[in-house]
């Protein structure tokens, strides 16, 4: 997601008894900031000084899904135009504050004390903000300003979202069980259950001609294809091509699959290679079945703008005070260390191709888990350094130094009886995952 698709409604509220032409000035820069930074901005031109300008506004914000609602108080004014616009639009709410000189002279426009009776208003309305008090060429206001748009476009877009569920979670894998009445109820979030056969059936059909084409797609990115056994390689691209037209017939933002056994030993092939593929491709996966841990990566990436990986908790490196993150060998390509090159491999049980064999590339990185340990909704989050290292195993694997010691992670993942599977997203988004949180009211716990 690049800012040139946050959508944020924009109303500069002005009372006509302050100094208009400053506070026209003010909205000035603080629109042309907001567009230079590529926001699409939705509402009038011109400055909102009455009710009557309030309901000419409406209709045109009413019919755009917003991202985030700006009222910027341009000068001061009572709370009846915020109460009147917030009662209508139902949007994340920044009030913005702009400072003044305090030359000794006229209060010009009384800015903040104009949000200090918006926030009252909306807080005894049982409305939820935030605020600012910023010039509008601080870099702070526009960070906090994507922030909260990027968080307010991934509440909005879990709403209607299609995740594809194919088969069962294994027995004893109670970390991905799926409670489909309270994702739908709580987040709008509408899981299709599907079997196992139909795809088998479908990648049985799948065209040579295809699984040629994509054969050649990745060898180049993909070391050792070759010397793999074809047959069972073309079944993980006759996989992915099989449920990339699912996605696309059944208009679905992610999967949930259960990859083994039947994968090994009725479609006798690996699917986590065909995992890889479409979670690099933006349409993120999730092995044993783990619907919640497809949310969490589908939330990272819309934040992130780039794919997410699902992944265990398998080790700790004392030395170097981190945790070991594994999985078979269905990270998304993008995140191989630039230093080695992928490679195509089997898996280290059931001996079948393919997998992505190799080691995180060394960034930042933001983790999150949506956790139902309690029996209850939560938001685990945390913030990383994946360190440059060899490959720990064989599959795809990395280490994560948190801000907190290796030791104190651990002990809150066990202590709190977390789930095995978190996803993870490079860069820092850990503030934007917090808005989401509060967003959709869910209490956080941070690892």
């Amino acid at each position: 997601m690049q800012n040139g698709d946050l959508i944020i409604g924009f109303l500069p509220i002005v009372r006509t008894t302050f100094d208009v032409e400053l506070a026209a000035q003010m909205t000035a820069q603080v629109r042309g900031q907001l567009e230079q930074n590529d926001f699409v901005l939705v509402g009038p031109q011109n400055l909102i000084t009455s009710l009557e300008d309030v309901q000419a506004a409406l209709p045109l914000l009413a019919a755009q899904s917003l991202d985030l609602l700006v009222l910027l108080q341009a000068s001061f004014a009572d709370s009846t135009m915020v109460l009147e616009i917030t009662g209508v639009l139902d949007a994340p709410i920044l009030l913005w504050a702009l400072p003044e000189a305090r030359e000794g002279s006229r209060l010009r426009l009384n800015s903040l004390c104009g949000i200090n009776l918006a926030a009252h208003a909306l807080k005894r309305a049982g409305r939820k903000y935030h605020y600012l008090y910023a010039e509008p060429y601080r870099l702070e206001a526009i960070e906090k300003v994507e922030a909260l748009a990027r968080a307010g476009r991934v509440s909005r877009m879990l709403q209607g979202t299609r995740i594809g569920r194919i088969g069962e979670h294994p027995v004893g894998f109670d970390t991905c069980r799926v409670n489909e009445v309270a994702l739908k109820e709580r987040f709008g979030v509408e899981v299709i259950q599907m079997g196992l056969e139909p795809v088998f059936a479908a990648m049985q059909a799948a065209d040579s001609t295809a699984v040629s084409a994509i054969h050649e797609r990745i060898h180049a990115r993909v070391a050792g294809l070759d010397e793999l056994d074809q047959h069972a390689l073309n079944g993980t691209l006759s996989t992915y091509l099989t449920l990339r037209e699912l996605v696309m017939r059944e208009d679905l933002k992610g999967l949930a699959v259960r990859c083994w056994p039947e994968f090994f030993t009725e479609a006798g092939c690996a699917a986590c290679g065909a995992l890889s593929m479409l979670s690099d491709e933006m349409t993120p996966c999730s092995c044993e079945v783990d619907v919640n841990g497809t949310i969490t990566q589908l939330i990272l990436q819309w934040l992130s703008s780039g794919p997410a990986f699902l992944t265990d908790l398998v080790s700790v490196d004392e030395e170097a005070n981190g945790l070991v993150l594994w999985h078979c060998g269905l990270a998304p390509l993008s995140m191989a260390d630039p230093a080695g090159q992928p490679e195509g491999s089997i898996h280290s049980n059931r001996r079948l191709p393919l997998l992505m064999q190799f080691a995180l590339k060394p960034g930042v990185v933001t983790v999150a888990r949506l956790s139902e340990a309690t029996g209850e909704f939560r938001l685990v989050v945390g913030r990383a350094n994946m360190l440059q290292m060899p490959m720990s195993f064989t599959g795809t694997s990395g280490v994560l130094r948190f801000d907190r010691p290796a030791a104190a992670v651990l002990d809150t993942i066990l202590t709190e009886g977390l789930e095995h599977h978190f996803s993870l997203t490079y860069g820092d988004h850990f503030e934007a995952l917090i808005l989401v949180a509060e967003m959709l009211d869910l209490p956080v716990l941070r690892l």
